[in-house]
C-alpha cells in the first residue's frame, strides 16, 4: 500500500522537507541509499570525502557514515532504523552529538523519513526531518543542512545518470 508523501505542517516550526526528482528507476534509487559501496559515493557535501560506511539494513540497526570536509574535519552521521519497507521508505532516528546540530544528514534525537515514490523511470524522492525542537531545526540549518543536502543531492543526481 502507497503511503502519501510527507507533508510538513505550516505551523511546525520543527520539521524540513526536500523533494527531489531523479532520472532513475525506484529501486535503483532506494539501493543506493542501503548499500554502503553506493551511499560512501554520493552522501557528501560537495568538496567532501567520506572515510568509512556502515549500513545494517534492519529495524534497529545502525546505519553510520563518516565524511571530512576539505579543511579535515570529521563530520559523523549516525542513526538506527526505525522502519525500513523496500523499496518505498527509510525511517532513521537521528544519533550523534549535539555539536553537530545537523548530524551530517540525521541530526541528533531527530526523526528522518525518505520516501521513494516512482513515476516511470523517475523517483521522486522526499526527505522529511523532524527535528527535536524549533532551536535544533534553527541550528541545523545554520549549520548547512538544507544547503549541504541540496548539494549531496546534486551529486547523487550525477552518481545515479553513471549507473544508468
Amino acid at each position: 500500500m502507497n503511503m502519501p508523501l510527507p507533508q510538513a505542517s505550516a505551523d511546525s516550526l520543527c520539521d524540513a522537507v526536500i523533494t527531489r526528482v531523479l532520472d532513475a528507476p525506484r529501486e535503483l534509487v532506494f539501493r543506493c541509499w542501503t548499500e554502503p559501496a553506493h551511499v560512501a559515493r554520493w552522501w557528501l557535501p560537495p568538496g567532501f570525502i567520506s572515510t568509512g560506511c556502515e549500513i545494517d539494513l534492519r529495524v534497529g540497526g545502525r546505519f553510520f557514515l563518516s565524511m571530512q570536509s576539505p579543511q579535515g574535519e570529521d563530520f559523523p552521521c549516525q542513526g538506527i532504523y526505525e522502519e525500513i519497507v523496500v523499496p518505498e521508505r527509510l525511517v532513521f532516528q537521528g544519533l550523534g552529538e549535539e555539536c553537530h546540530a545537523c548530524g551530517s544528514g540525521l541530526p541528533p534525537r531527530g526523526r528522518v523519513s525518505v520516501h521513494f515514490a516512482g513515476q516511470g523511470a523517475q523517483t521522486r524522492l522526499t526527505i522529511h526531518a523532524r527535528f527535536s525542537s524549533a532551536q535544533a531545526r534553527e541550528a541545523a540549518m545554520v549549520m548547512g543542512f538544507d544547503t549541504s543536502w541540496q548539494g549531496a543531492l546534486e551529486g547523487f543526481a550525477a552518481y545515479l545518470s553513471s549507473l544508468c
